[in-house]
């Protein structure tokens, strides 16, 4: 990966002019929960992949070729948040993008994230997923979320390089970053209004 990886405190002081943001990992790592938090304090437009583009009610998979137009149009918007990480759409999604925030915890934490998700909603739709779409875990997700660091981290990095080269990334490697990068950026927000 050929990007400029950024810490917590730059990556602070970035998010005051960043107008498209990408928050990535692997399911269950916490980035819809960042994302929406990061919405809210930039008063950014929050856009799910899974509720937005991926999903439509009751599983059903929305067409490719529908789901791609509907990214054109996302990233073709002068100011967003978007969560997910499609490698696949990364291509139209990094050369627009002024800041990639890549959720890479450990992967028992993001076991942990799906499985307590799924404690939380079950028989419920979250609500950064396509409604009717009660949240489900199957042997087949698990392996996939246990193995993610070894099967889709070198493809995402190949596509940070080769369409977003120049595109800054914050990488949280835990719960404990992120709280901090909130932190720093609560506190600004504090000072700014005092």
């Amino acid at each position: 990966m050929s990007n400029k990886l950024l810490n917590v405190e730059q990556t602070a002081a970035a998010l005051r002019t960043a107008d498209r943001i990408l928050v990535i990992g692997c399911s269950g790592s916490g980035k819809s929960t960042l994302a929406q938090a990061l919405s809210g304090m930039f008063a950014l437009p929050y856009v799910s992949m899974d509720r937005d583009v991926f999903w439509m009610s009751g599983w059903t998979q929305r067409p490719r070729a529908e789901a791609l137009a509907i990214v054109e149009r996302a990233v073709d918007e002068r100011r967003w948040i978007m969560d997910g990480t499609s490698p696949g759409t990364l291509p139209l999604r990094l050369p627009r993008t002024d800041l990639v925030i890549w959720m890479r915890p450990p992967r028992h934490v993001s076991l942990y994230g799906v499985i307590s998700r799924w404690i939380r909603f079950r028989g419920k739709t979250r609500p950064e997923m396509a409604e009717n779409c009660p949240e489900r875990v199957t042997l087949e997700f698990l392996s996939y979320i246990w193995n993610f660091e070894k099967t889709e981290s070198p493809e995402i990095e190949q596509k940070l390089a080769d369409y977003g080269s120049e595109v800054p990334v914050l990488v949280l490697r835990s719960h404990a970053q992120t709280r901090v990068l909130l932190d720093i950026l609560l506190l600004e927000k504090s000072t700014d209004r005092a």
